[in-house]
């Protein structure tokens, strides 16, 4: 047995019984040990007999910590995320053999109803394609997470660009684009075609959840220092439509987080969108921003490293 000195340190019944059980047959055995306070933490214990007699105090057990708390927490992202992908594309893939099996029995001579099935099908594909894109998106990032960008970006440009390619479809929901550019130039450190991504999925999420007749206005600006002393631009994508309620900020970044499930599948959204702009900013050491009023409009801003 242990004198009192053990137990003062652990508490966890299960574990002082492996101490007891290691003691007494003099072996080794490894356990699995929650810790719940002051928070959750996992860890395996290998506990293992010592044949050495450490003077007066007897033999000794040693008991290897190893903590899991990360890893179990990552185990569980990583299924979360595949039981997510996995029904976001079930209900698409589903939809579709309907269609097709409607369209071998029964319609197969019905033209309407062909032109309908076949109109619902293919918005069923492009869903599914969307989101094979932006896992395999999100998969890049990930991978390149250990590599810095260092080119020089012209901001003023890419969001010109970005204006150019989103313009149609603004003009289309009846929402005004309004790039106001700056005297001075804007260049932040960075990956050209992923800073186009993020930029085009900010841009893109606020036309489409706009107001009708209102605006989306992105402008520029110098930001602080950070804590490292590296100054840091600001782009600022503002819209006057419905706004987030505070409540669901916090999360808009979480892969598969929809503050309107509904309402985003019908707009085509795949819940991704901003899982992979929060990691392309990250990846570029910059930051998001998010503020939104509910029922006047938001505000993302990203910073990034100013070259």
């Amino acid at each position: 047995k242990f004198d009192q000195d053990i137990s003062a340190i652990i508490r966890n019944p299960y574990l002082l019984e492996a101490i007891n059980s290691v003691a007494e047959t003099k072996g080794q055995k490894y356990i699995q040990h929650t810790e719940r306070t002051p928070i959750e933490r996992q860890f395996s214990v290998n506990l293992a007999w010592l044949p050495k007699e450490t003077g007066d105090r007897g033999p000794t057990i040693l008991a290897h910590f190893r903590d899991l708390t990360e890893q179990e927490r990552l185990n569980r992202m990583r299924a979360d995320f595949i039981a997510n992908a996995s029904h976001e594309l079930r209900t698409p893939i589903a939809s579709l053999m309907g269609f097709i099996e409607t369209l071998q029995g029964p319609a197969r001579n019905d033209e309407v109803a062909r032109d309908r099935f076949l109109a619902i099908m293919a918005s069923q594909g492009k869903r599914m394609t969307s989101l094979v894109d932006d896992l395999l998106s999100l998969s890049r990032v990930e991978m390149n997470a250990h590599k810095i960008p260092n080119d020089e970006i012209d901001l003023v440009s890419l969001l010109r660009s970005t204006v150019d390619v989103l313009s149609p479809l603004a003009k289309e929901q009846n929402i005004r684009l309004e790039l106001i550019q700056p005297e001075d130039p804007f260049v932040a450190y960075g990956e050209r075609n992923e800073l186009a991504q993020v930029f085009q999925n900010l841009v893109h999420n606020a036309i489409k959840y706009g107001r009708e007749d209102g605006y989306v206005r992105i402008s520029f600006k110098n930001a602080e220092f950070d804590k490292n002393r590296q100054q840091k631009v600001c782009v600022e994508i503002k819209d006057n439509g419905l706004g987030i309620e505070a409540h669901h900020i916090p999360r808009l970044t979480e892969r598969f987080y929809r503050v309107d499930v509904e309402e985003s599948r019908e707009k085509g959204g795949t819940g991704l969108g901003l899982a992979i702009v929060k990691h392309i900013i990250t990846h570029h050491r910059g930051e998001l921003k998010i503020t939104s009023d509910h029922g006047s409009g938001s505000t993302f801003s990203v910073l990034l490293p100013k070259a």
